[in-house]
């Protein structure tokens, strides 16, 4: 072993996950290599937009005062979208109380990384891990492009596909249903422009969650978020579908920016960025092996994203503090046994993390089993719903509420119906006895 290659723990991956982990071990006076392989933290990461400031709080307490954040969300949106119609449900809250905030990765994360040069940590950009090495059973370091470096404990946060765990046996082969895939733009749009149209002021922004529209009968989600000079708009698609459909998931995109209720708000927009990024989708069951000798797993490695909520930057964040934490006290030890790194899987039971994952864990496959009914038919009924009540064609509003009801059973059979219904009560079920 190299002396001069040898270092405390080294951590594979600059995002979230891996920034927390790495400030975390250096806050505690061990060294720490972070290693990130694209040009800089956060020019390789997408995601919908927002961070939530109380688990950021956890890793940085003073963000707020220093960190690049574009607006406060004071609003969320649920637009459920029909082919051309929609109803939008929303909630607005000006308060500091588990606010959230939109952000852009290419800025955030280059933030956090130089937080934790600060404290201490050697960040490595542009270094691309070939390999594990593995000596008598245990993790000894990293393979790179360059040379070999060696460390007690070695953190895995590289994202979804995750090379390495599955060289060393901790996951497996991931399957389309598995995974979401994700197409983002960046539209540019003056900030005055955005107040308008978005009903905020310049500080303060909106969320919309968008369901139906080009995705309907399809397992996906859309999003938009507001910046200070911009609008992110994305969708999120099971890549199984993908697959089964023959969809072009930019195609997707474009017929969601052009929707009757999403069109105005991008008008005269200019295209800033455009990405694309895989979603852990699996949830609960598929959580990899977290923990081995001299090895630990976190963030969207560990497929730690609740897509019922829109979470996984905080998940990766709490993740990576923890597996940071338990890394310090191995070392104190050490020990890097499995055994021991193993009371990171320990702490993780006792977070929200987990528990949410596991009260989730049935309903991806739950809505998986009924989507041409649940983000099909019902979709376009409540749209149709609405139009019934709020428009008029001089008929009697008994007889419309009539033939509304009747064409519920007319449109499925009675049996199909009893189907929805009783997929809806083990979907609660699951979610608020289980």
């Amino acid at each position: 072993m190299a002396e001069e290659n040898k270092t405390d723990v080294i951590v594979v991956g600059a995002g979230p996950a891996g920034i927390a982990c790495a400030i975390t071990i250096a806050r505690a006076g061990k060294q720490v290599v972070l290693i990130e392989r694209g040009k800089f933290p956060g020019s390789k990461n997408v995601f919908g937009g927002a961070i939530y400031a109380q688990p950021t709080r956890e890793i940085f307490p003073d963000f707020e005062k220093t960190a690049p954040i574009e607006r406060k969300t004071i609003e969320h949106k649920y637009v459920l979208l029909g082919e051309n119609d929609g109803t939008v449900i929303s909630y607005r809250e000006n308060s500091d109380e588990n606010v959230s905030y939109s952000v852009i990765r290419g800025k955030f994360d280059r933030w956090m990384a130089q937080e934790a040069v600060n404290a201490g940590v050697t960040l490595v950009e542009e270094m691309v891990v070939r390999d594990l090495i593995v000596e008598n059973g245990y993790v000894k370091g990293v393979k790179t492009e360059i040379e070999d470096y060696y460390a007690d404990i070695v953190v895995l946060a590289d994202g979804v596909n995750s090379l390495l765990a599955r060289q060393i046996g901790m996951r497996g082969k991931l399957n389309p249903e598995d995974v979401a895939l994700s197409v983002k733009e960046v539209i540019k749009l003056p900030e005055d422009v955005i107040n308008s149209r978005f009903n905020v002021e310049s500080s303060d922004g909106s969320i919309y969650e968008i369901f139906g529209g080009p995705m309907l009968g399809i397992l996906g989600l859309g999003f938009m978020y507001t910046n200070k000079n911009s609008v992110s708009i994305g969708l999120g698609v099971a890549l199984s579908d993908l697959i089964e459909k023959g969809l072009r998931p930019y195609e997707l995109l474009d017929k969601l920016k052009a929707h009757p209720q999403i069109a105005p708000l991008l008008k005269d927009g200019e295209l800033l960025e455009y990405s694309a990024h895989l979603i852990p989708e699996g949830g609960y069951k598929k959580i990899p092996k977290l923990v081995n000798n001299g090895v630990m797993i976190c963030g969207d490695a560990a497929m730690f994203v609740n897509n019922m909520h829109w979470e996984g930057t905080n998940l990766a964040m709490i993740s990576g503090k923890l597996a940071g934490e338990t890394a310090v006290v191995a070392l104190g030890k050490q020990d890097f046994s499995e055994t021991e790194l193993s009371h990171y899987t320990e702490k993780l039971e006792n977070t929200f993390i987990i528990n949410d994952l596991k009260t989730y864990k049935d309903l991806m496959s739950g809505i998986s089993e009924r989507k041409k009914e649940f983000l099909g038919y019902y979709p376009k009924k409540i749209n149709e719903f609405f139009k019934m009540f709020s428009t008029t064609e001089s008929i009697p509003k008994r007889e419309k509420y009539h033939k509304f009801i009747k064409s519920i059973f007319t449109d499925r059979k009675l049996s199909d119906l009893f189907k929805d219904f009783w997929a809806v009560i083990k979907l609660l079920w699951s979610i608020l006895v289980k």
